[in-house]
């Protein structure tokens, strides 16, 4: 699940003109031979702007690249869940001492289509085509999705990789799918990042408050790019 999110280029803009001009990002672009857009619709493998600890403890933005590496899986590690996300050998360091938060307008997610009346029978229900959704924190332009960072070799670099953490539905996402991301309230994002936070506290108040639409198709044009 949530294997696509949503950045809106216009409404951080002043992020993505700052982060593309990194020397980082621009090594990472060249190594991994991916896009520095970081904007659109965003897909496992990508590189996005998220929010991690500088060297001071504060919350800064880097670039990171979508997905751990295993050698148990060609595929990129997109998620994980909490529930054991401090229990498994390759989260565990992770989950206690390099925490992020991927800032994404909404993500998308494939589920069935729920209706205000809705008498069909569960069967029913499951037996519709699923839809595409788009699921946002409602009342807010920006949905702060945790995650957990790590560095990984790559062509002789050391690259910084994210993954995205995801917990039970609850709320109005139930009716879509069984599980969702884990979503911070604004206010908890600095909590979260820092090293020194703890993360099961801040996890047990996620939000479930979201709001969902069938998702738009977007025509991907130049347009769509941030100017440097």
């Amino acid at each position: 699940m949530c294997m696509s999110l949503r950045i809106e280029p216009r409404k951080m803009a002043e992020v993505l003109i700052k982060i593309r001009k990194m020397s980082l990002a621009q090594e990472m672009s060249l190594k991994l031979g991916k896009s520095l857009i970081m904007s659109g619709d965003m897909y496992p493998s990508d590189i996005a702007p998220v929010q991690a600890p500088n060297k001071y403890g504060n919350v800064a933005v880097f670039p990171m690249a979508w997905g751990f590496a295993h050698k148990s899986t060609p595929k990129p590690l997109v998620n994980r869940r909490v529930e054991t996300a401090d229990s498994k050998p390759l989260w565990r360091d992770s989950w206690y001492r390099r925490r992020c938060v991927i800032p994404a307008s909404w993500y998308y997610e494939w589920g069935y289509p729920v209706y205000e009346e809705d008498s069909r029978s569960m069967i029913e229900h499951r037996n519709t085509k699923k839809a595409k959704f788009a699921i946002q924190t409602e009342g807010s332009d920006r949905t702060y999705i945790a995650g957990l960072y790590r560095y990984e070799e790559h062509s002789g670099m050391q690259v910084p990789m994210f993954s995205i953490l995801t917990r039970e539905s609850a709320g109005s996402v139930k009716d879509i799918h069984d599980r969702m991301p884990l979503i911070l309230d604004k206010e908890d994002v600095k909590g979260w990042i820092r090293p020194d936070g703890n993360p099961c506290i801040i996890a047990e108040k996620a939000l479930t408050n979201m709001v969902f639409e069938k998702a738009v198709e977007y025509y991907k044009s130049p347009t769509e790019f941030i100017a440097m």
